[in-house]
C-alpha cells in the first residue's frame, strides 16, 4: 500500500511542476494547490499506513504499543492543510484582483503592464 501511495505521490508533484511552469495564473494556483496535496500526502506516507493500532496510550503503560500509528505526522498533516488552504485562498484573492485590474491572467501580457520609461530603482545607498 505504501508503495502505491509513493507513486501517487510522485505524480502529484510531476503534476504540480508542470502546472506551475505554465503561463496561466490559474494553472499556477491549481499546481500550487496540488503541491500542497503532495507533501500532506507525503507526510501521511511517512506516518505508516499498516497501523491497526491507534496512537493511544493504555491506561497503566508509559509508552504506545508496538506497531501503534506515529501521531505526528497526523499532527502535521492537519496543520499543513490550514495552512496550505489559507494560502490558496490569498493567492486565489491576488489572481482576481490582478485579473481585474490588467484584464489578462497571461504572465506574459501582465509583464507589458509595466512602464516602460520608470528609472531604475537606486542601487546603493
Amino acid at each position: 500500500m505504501e508503495a502505491l501511495f509513493s507513486g501517487l505521490v510522485g505524480i502529484f508533484f510531476a503534476v504540480a511542476l508542470y502546472l506551475m511552469m505554465s503561463k496561466r495564473i490559474v494553472r499556477v494556483l491549481l499546481g500550487i494547490a496540488i503541491l500542497g496535496n503532495a507533501v500532506n500526502l507525503l507526510l501521511f506516507t511517512a506516518g505508516r499506513l499498516t497501523a491497526a493500532v491507534p496512537p493511544i496510550i493504555p491506561k497503566g503503560a508509559e509508552t504506545l504499543a508496538d506497531g501503534a500509528a506515529n501521531p505526528l505526522p497526523q499532527a502535521l498533516i492537519l496543520t499543513a492543510i490550514v495552512i496550505s488552504f489559507s494560502f490558496f485562498c490569498f493567492l486565489l484573492v491576488l489572481t482576481y484582483r490582478a485579473y481585474q485590474d490588467l484584464g489578462t491572467d497571461d504572465t506574459d501580457e501582465m509583464r507589458v503592464a509595466e512602464p516602460e520609461d520608470q528609472p531604475l530603482p537606486p542601487m546603493g545607498y
